[in-house]
């Protein structure tokens, strides 16, 4: 069977980081692992308290992994200090890490800001060179373009600089009402990825959710194209089949494929 491991932050409510990577993967077909980069106390409505991991930690729970079932694939969530992402660059170069997807998680759905503004220079300078694709959103492609995104060229374009910078595709993610849902990669030349805005609020841990998702196809060997239209699709039918729980922005339904049991 085929790995993948996530390393990322805890959802104590259970939609989005460390719990929704793993109900994706595993969803996906693949054996999900996880290294926790630190601890939340969240729920539906926004984050009331982050707690990390000391680096020493992260990396025995990386090492654990890597020695004993290597990933065939690796996720890469919220980290929110410089230290942390500097421990997962050195082990992942360490083990030879393929397929890495890195999700540059700086605001969660309800707004909470998830990183301070060191580690993310650190991100771009440690993390970015390693990976296969980096999945921003709008609001984070802005950050790492430094440009303002006001439409489908201005996407191709903020993606395009950052492939530039760091020499990992980039897929720039439409779901912010630009276009649709359309999400636009660039990895060398550029390619659309269409898909239809879905109706709902319960949207808490999209990014995480597709992220996740890519990674599992790149562990099942599929290629960047593939992995990324199969992971579109998984993510529209957990939104299409959304859950009304909690009094905020409510989880998706990653099961959504064993309704019919």
């Amino acid at each position: 069977m085929k790995t993948a491991l996530t390393i990322a932050g805890s959802d104590s409510s259970g939609g989005a980081g460390i719990q929704a990577d793993i109900k994706a993967m595993t969803m996906l077909g693949v054996y999900a692992m996880s290294a926790i980069t630190a601890l939340t106390a969240q729920n539906t409505t926004g984050v009331t308290a982050v707690l990390e991991v000391p680096p020493q930690f992260l990396q025995q729970q990386l090492d654990a992994v890597f020695e004993d079932i290597p990933p065939d694939a690796v996720k890469i969530g919220m980290v929110s200090s410089a230290e942390l992402i500097k421990t997962i660059s050195e082990r992942l170069q360490f083990y030879g890490a393929k397929n890495i997807v890195v999700d540059p998680v700086m605001v969660a759905t309800s707004g909470a800001k998830l990183i301070d503004d060191n580690a993310v220079a650190t991100l771009k300078k440690y993390l970015f060179p390693l990976a296969t694709l980096i999945t921003p959103n709008i609001p984070e492609a802005e950050k790492l373009s430094d440009i303002k995104i006001n439409s489908a060229a201005d996407m191709e374009k903020a993606a395009k600089i950052i492939f530039e910078s760091y020499g990992c595709a980039v897929l720039c993610k439409g779901g912010h009402s630009l276009n649709d849902a359309n999400d636009i990669l660039f990895d060398g030349e550029t390619k659309i990825f269409e898909g239809k805005k879905i109706s709902t609020t319960n949207t808490h841990g999209t990014g995480c959710t597709l992220s996740s998702a890519i990674a599992a196809g790149l562990a099942k060997n599929l290629n960047l194209t593939d992995a990324i239209s199969a992971a579109k699709n998984y993510i529209s039918g957990a939104l299409n089949f959304g859950l009304n729980l909690g009094k905020g922005s409510g989880p998706m339904n990653h099961a959504f494929l064993l309704n019919n049991f």
